[in-house]
């Protein structure tokens, strides 16, 4: 039998597909927004190239990372510019990073990818990857929630689940009785199939990263001299 699918696979056409440089950059741009996870672009000074919806979202908090006036990323303070310094330099040569970013109680992880083979030599552009912050934010499960013909009562307290929260945690927050909540979760369980919260929860975590249709909070004001240096807060 697995030699019949390897026959299969062997003959089965290769899969066409347009060339990187043939795509419109207004479409991979929009692509790129459609992704939840912080991307940012940067060169091996650090300067930024380009930044999703998400990543200049987190930037114009500057909890941690901000854009100064030449246009390169930085970090909220000395050390946390360094450590990222440090990798985006190391990622020019090759070398994958995960750094986490803290400072109070924030904490951002990045990975650091350099976006050539080490064998073809340093890296003209580095990608920063910011981790999902909350999962509950995730536009995929509020299709999760349509396609289970949850409540939205019973979708909140799943994104609260999602979020880290416990059961005690919900109910306060809600202000019912742990008993309410908890006969919701048991509702979330028979509709979508789920043997527990863990996999309930599991099942939402590995949904396709699709953001919020609403993006208003991800537009950064311009800053002056920012469109001079190639870097433009949109």
């Amino acid at each position: 039998m697995e030699a019949v699918t390897l026959l299969r696979e062997k003959n089965q056409p290769p899969v066409r597909t347009e060339k990187a440089d043939d795509l419109q950059p207004g479409f991979v741009l929009r692509l790129l927004d459609e992704i939840d996870y912080g991307l940012v672009l940067v060169n091996a000074q650090g300067r930024v190239q380009h930044a999703n919806h998400l990543a200049r979202h987190e930037l114009a908090t500057g909890r941690l990372l901000y854009v100064d006036i030449g246009g390169s990323v930085c970090g909220s303070s000395a050390g946390l510019t360094d450590q990222l310094m440090e990798a985006v330099l190391g990622a020019v040569q090759g070398r994958r990073r995960l750094i986490y970013l803290t400072r109070d109680e924030h904490t951002l992880p990045v990975a650091v990818i350099p976006l050539t083979h080490a064998l073809e030599g340093p890296s003209s552009s580095v990608l920063l990857v910011m981790a999902r912050q909350r999962a509950g934010d995730n536009l995929a499960l509020q299709m999760f929630a349509r396609e289970h013909c949850l409540t939205p009562t019973e979708e909140a307290v799943l994104r609260a689940l999602c979020d880290g929260r416990a059961v005690d945690e919900i109910a306060s927050q809600h202000g019912v009785a742990e008993s309410t909540v908890r006969t919701q979760v048991r509702s979330l369980r028979d509709k979508t199939g789920a043997n527990g919260i863990r996999q309930l929860v599991q099942r939402v975590l590995s949904l396709p990263p699709v953001v919020p249709a609403l993006r208003g909070d991800g537009r950064l004001p311009r800053r002056t001299g920012a469109a001079a240096s190639g870097w433009q807060f949109v």
